[in-house]
């Protein structure tokens, strides 16, 4: 009685491309797991480094050099949207797709080969992925607790892990190189916000992004909150600059932070009349209260105690403030001298 052999599975061709900058602590065991993904799907690694001093230009030269699977390359402008352009400009002829990984994230074992079988399934021209955030301080838990509730995000795609459906945004993990090429790669003045000013590029050119239900990515939070506020300052002003630059109307779960630096702003006039005080205090028992009902409902995700809620709270205001800060700035910035926008 003869055995029936599984059908081995095909893949199109694919280029993972991993930027890093000072990742010695996770690159070795991400690589060793891209490989056994680049084995089996006949794909190529390209580490695009950004001038790391910690040792992950060693550990990466050392990786290209026993192994014809990976590569590795200087990235000069050090920040990952040009990482993936130059990988793609050396590499992209070869293949039929290109991977983002971030290296300071964490993956399933076949989270490439669950992209690539969906896209030749599907025939997408990108997909984005849901985000898992976990935190293993205090701090980082009550940050993954907003950053993955209403909260925190508004109620984002892909924080909430809503897949299986076509979206306008997302966390970046496939894309056809020929759809990539088309609308001109990532735009590598954007520090922040490159990804959605992609996407936002991508749609304006007929191409669709699918937020995937066939696997998700691990992402940790910033671990204080002097490196939280400066994330989200970031975004903050790569939002106002993506607006600029497209002539975007902003989504109303991005219009609402906003108000949040006027309202602190109006709260230095409580000297004139305590009620220049109410829209921050109302922000921040919304903020609180919202936190303590996130902390409640996902206790088993993040372990959070309940008696550590307010600094849930706490978190979303530090983004919340962040981003409208890094928001008006860059309107300000823009708007000065002639008064013609500079985007």
């Amino acid at each position: 009685m003869s055995e029936t052999s599984a059908p081995v599975e095909t893949y199109s061709r694919c280029l993972i491309v991993v930027p890093t900058l000072n990742e010695a602590r996770h690159i070795a065991g991400l690589l060793d797991m891209l490989m056994v993904e680049a084995e089996a799907m006949g794909a190529s690694i390209v580490v695009a480094d950004g001038g790391s001093t910690d040792g992950t230009r060693d550990i990466a030269a050392r990786y290209a050099q026993q192994h014809a699977s990976v590569s590795f390359i200087d990235n000069p402008k050090r920040i990952q949207s040009a990482a993936i352009n130059l990988a793609v400009e050396k590499f992209g002829d070869e293949a039929e797709y290109v991977v983002r990984i971030d290296a300071h994230g964490k993956y399933p074992p076949d989270y490439c080969r669950a992209l690539v079988r969906e896209a030749q399934e599907l025939g997408v021209d990108s997909i984005v992925v849901p985000m898992i955030t976990v935190g293993e301080s205090t701090f980082q838990r009550a940050v993954a607790t907003a950053q993955n509730s209403l909260v925190g995000t508004g109620g984002s795609a892909h924080r909430t892990g809503l897949g299986g459906r076509f979206v306008d945004h997302g966390h970046h993990a496939l894309m056809r190189i020929s759809a990539y090429r088309a609308v001109g790669g990532y735009d590598e003045t954007f520090r922040f916000n490159e990804d959605a000013e992609l996407d936002y590029r991508l749609n304006s050119a007929g191409y669709r992004i699918w937020l995937t239900a066939a696997t998700v990515m691990t992402y940790y939070p910033r671990s204080t909150p002097s490196k939280l506020f400066k994330q989200y300052f970031g975004y903050g002003s790569g939002r106002a600059r993506n607006i600029l630059k497209h002539r975007m109307v902003p989504r109303v779960r991005q219009m609402l932070p906003l108000v949040i630096l006027p309202a602190v702003a109006l709260a230095l006039l409580s000297f004139v009349h305590w009620s220049a005080l109410v829209p921050l205090v109302l922000w921040c028992i919304a903020c609180l209260a919202l936190g303590a009902y996130a902390t409640y409902r996902h206790f088993d995700k993040y372990g959070l105690p309940f008696s550590r809620a307010p600094l849930v709270g706490v978190a979303a205001m530090i983004m919340h403030l962040a981003w409208s800060s890094g928001f008006w700035l860059h309107v300000a910035r823009t708007f000065t001298g002639d008064g013609k926008a500079r985007t």
